[in-house]
């Protein structure tokens, strides 16, 4: 999980890279998920959601300017 204040911390180039790469990551355990069940499927909560606080951080950003 990912904490907010290291998302705020984070400038715009490395919010976008690290959305990149958690979506990339929830896709992948998604299927993988489909084709045999994962040992943990919290871990597609905990992925849905750091790619929420993701996306909520950019847009709040792209509002204030």
């Amino acid at each position: 999980m990912i904490k907010q204040t290291v998302i705020n911390e984070m400038n715009d180039a490395e919010l976008l890279d690290k959305l990149e790469v958690e979506k990339v990551g929830l896709i992948k355990m998604k299927m993988g998920h489909q084709i045999s069940p994962l040992d943990n499927p919290m871990k597609i909560r905990v992925a849905r959601r750091n790619v929420a606080r993701l996306m909520a951080e950019i847009s709040k950003r792209n509002k204030t300017k």
